[in-house]
């Protein structure tokens, strides 16, 4: 008898990336378990496991393999069907290399322009990031926030004109979402693809979306509202929401 191959997704509650890899997992309807850190605390132990600090990491079978798109690279070579890279090579091509665009450009951009809101809403931020921890935990988590926010804001690059162009930059990735997108209703041939899940992932934390993976806390603070808000009217705003709807299903 075939044992069943065992996947971990080692993740963060909320994060654009971890949700890359938590979709495909989700649209391949792979069993997995999802063991969230903190960040910050994450550190140490992924470190250990993997030599770098970044999350998502999926331990397959014992094999950690880091990084959002070496996972979906492993689970389309594990899992083919259903296939999230396009058969035809030059449609491949073309997905796979908004993929890194959306990972390399977009990911850490719309992450800046995010979190110089969210820098000034601790509470917030705690409710995001440890939402699934105890109370007292999220308030342990908030409270001990500014001892780190001068260092987030110098690591992540929180400042002018860094922030200016953070938000230009997602501007123009939702601009590139609506030109894009073809008859079809994909960035890329006639079907859902690793381009479209990877540009609605990464575009997520600029829109409200109805999948509990991705869920916002309630009553948000009016910065975070404000910020919501500058997107919401945009084309790519609703291609996002409606990928969200037609093709990202609940958990495997």
């Amino acid at each position: 008898m075939t044992t069943a191959p065992d996947y971990e997704l080692l993740m963060f509650q909320r994060s654009h990336f971890n949700e890359k890899a938590r979709w495909a997992l989700d649209w391949k309807r792979i069993p997995h378990r999802r063991t969230p850190f903190l960040p910050g605390p994450h550190g140490g132990p992924i470190r250990k496991l993997t030599g770098q600090t970044q999350v998502p990491v999926l331990v397959a079978d014992g094999e950690a393999i880091p990084g959002s798109a070496r996972i979906i690279e492993a689970l389309e070579q594990r899992h083919p069907e259903p296939a999230l890279y396009p058969s035809d090579s030059a449609e491949r091509e073309r997905a796979l290399a908004i993929q890194t665009h959306f990972d390399d450009e977009v990911g850490p951009k719309i992450r800046r322009a995010m979190f110089s809101v969210m820098v000034e809403e601790p509470a917030y931020l705690a409710s995001l990031f440890a939402g699934h921890k105890s109370a007292p935990l999220r308030w342990a988590y908030g409270a001990v926030f500014p001892l780190v926010k001068a260092k987030m804001k110098h690591e992540m690059q929180i400042e002018e004109p860094h922030i200016g162009e953070a938000f230009e930059a997602t501007r123009q990735a939702f601009a590139f979402v609506e030109k894009e997108v073809g008859p079809s209703g994909y960035l890329v041939g006639d079907r859902f693809s690793i381009a479209d899940l990877t540009a609605a992932a990464i575009l997520a934390p600029g829109v409200v979306v109805d999948h509990p993976d991705m869920h916002k806390p309630a009553s948000p603070p009016p910065a975070i509202r404000e910020f919501l808000a500058r997107w919401a009217s945009l084309p790519g705003a609703a291609w996002v929401q409606r990928m969200y709807a037609d093709h990202r299903p609940g958990r495997a």
